[in-house]
């Protein structure tokens, strides 16, 4: 009995010259192309849609703190990743983090948790974007009918544009890494290029009488508008799924991933300020708050940029998104937890078409066929759960593994780390108790298919490890 316990914590050994592995896949991915996928992967649906939400709903103008707290829990969470990341490398991210540090049974949990993160963040995004690709559809005086542009459940056959999507970038990350990365850069400058738009012209009709009261909810609200508005900061974690494909990822990805995250939380409580002192943040409960604010200031054009800016933004966090959902299943069919039938890579194009294309059209369908709804607060939950397990991660290992090269260390740990648990851990708690529910549903589901088809058919237990 504690036999078959204790395989089921085997870690996996630690390869301290792992950055000169050749794993088949193109290392051609620099810092800046790292920064650029984790601004692509966190500014989108947060900055145009649930920054409003949050505010009229839960935080008013204190949805900058919300910003705050929360990019301060992400802070942490990056750090950790950014250690791990160049002391463990790999394309699994977190999975492959709980892998070394926590042992096989953590690392399918978490990675069966990312797939839930990234697969349900992508059909959510893409049916947020088929609302605005309507819209622009509809402005030019093109409509399709409602059998296309809405799912079974709600009259009509299929959400045609967000199933389209999704297919469409799927065959474009099966061409190849560099050309998704030129993809994502040109959509960064176009939703950075909104955004400047929306400062320029907001910081000329600030109105500071609508920073009154400051804290309408309480202190209460502006906790739970944290982890509302947590899915915003979704998206920097995938530059970790990208180790395999850094030209240096001992010194590229910690860069990437905490230079984006920098970025992108000062850009939010910049926007979030702005935004609440430009209109009531009562009436900021809408589909669009950013665009239909320049509206009703009186600047269409400034609207039209800023659609297009929300546009380009969805499109980049579903790429990177599904990024990293490619990578980290690759990652588990590498280690035979997954079919390794998902493990061979292109020889042309150097990217697991196999695994790409069946995210995809699994993703197509359900963002064609399902109205996401409630399912997307499963996205944060998911997400904190592995932010949780790679702050614990740094902790377990400075223990168990001092001797491996880290080149480069979270500050003040392992003190700082444990505060990135208790503060995750704490958003965690915010979310509703359905969250929850769903959330233990799915790991149920995870460990069945563990126990009953992985666990004999990894890697380490072929290996008698």
């Amino acid at each position: 009995m504690s036999r078959a316990v204790s395989q089921l914590f085997r870690t996996k050994p630690i390869n301290a010259d792992h950055h000169a592995v050749d794993t088949g896949l193109r290392r051609s991915l620099g810092a800046l192309d790292l920064t650029l996928l984790g601004i692509g992967g966190i500014i989108g649906a947060g900055i145009f849609v649930l920054t409003g939400h949050a505010a009229a709903t839960q935080a008013g103008p204190a949805i900058v703190v919300s910003y705050l707290i929360a990019g301060l829990a992400c802070a942490i969470a990056a750090l950790a990743y950014a250690e791990l990341a160049a002391m463990i490398g790999g394309c699994g991210s977190a999975y492959g983090y709980a892998y070394a540090s926590m042992g096989e049974l953590i690392a399918w949990i978490i990675g069966w948790d990312l797939i839930l993160e990234y697969g349900v963040a992508t059909s959510a995004v893409a049916i947020g974007w088929s609302g605005y690709f309507n819209n622009i559809l509809a402005a030019a005086g093109i409509e399709l009918p409602e059998l296309l542009r809405q799912p079974p459940g709600a009259g009509g056959l299929i959400n045609l544009p967000a199933a389209g999507i999704v297919l469409l970038l799927s065959v474009l990350l099966a061409l190849g890494v560099k050309e998704s990365a030129r993809t994502n850069a040109v959509m960064v400058f176009v939703k950075l290029l909104a955004i400047g738009i929306f400062v320029f012209v907001a910081l000329n009709r600030v109105e500071p009488a609508n920073w009154q009261p400051f804290m309408p909810f309480g202190w209460a609200g502006t906790i739970q508008g944290a982890a509302l508005i947590f899915f915003a900061y979704i998206g920097f974690d995938a530059v970790s799924t990208a180790a395999d494909e850094a030209r240096q990822p001992q010194r590229d990805l910690p860069i990437g991933i905490i230079g984006s995250l920098l970025v992108c939380t000062l850009i939010y409580i910049l926007v979030a300020g702005l935004l609440t002192g430009v209109a009531p943040y009562a009436t900021l409960n809408t589909a669009s708050p950013v665009a239909e604010v320049m509206l009703k200031l009186g600047y269409p054009w400034a609207a039209g940029l800023i659609a297009a800016g929300a546009i380009a933004g969805l499109t980049s966090v579903m790429l990177v998104l599904m990024y990293g959902l490619s990578r980290v299943s690759l990652a588990m069919a590498r280690d035979r937890l997954l079919p390794p039938v998902f493990s061979s890579l292109h020889p042309k194009t150097q990217t697991p078409v196999r695994v790409i294309l069946a995210a995809g059209v699994l993703m197509a369908l359900i963002a064609g066929l399902t109205p996401i709804g409630d399912v997307a607060e499963l996205v944060n939950i998911g997400t904190l759960a592995a932010f949780v397990l790679v702050c614990a991660g740094v902790v377990v290992l400075r223990f168990t593994r001092p001797e491996v090269r880290r080149p480069f260390r979270v500050p003040g740990s392992p003190l700082v780390p444990l505060v990135g648990v208790l503060a995750c851990f704490w958003l965690m708690v915010s979310l509703p108790l359905v969250t929850w529910i769903r959330f233990f549903i799915w790991l149920l589901l995870g460990c069945a298919v563990y126990f009953f088809y992985s666990r004999k058919r990894s890697t380490l237990a072929r290996s008698g490890l």
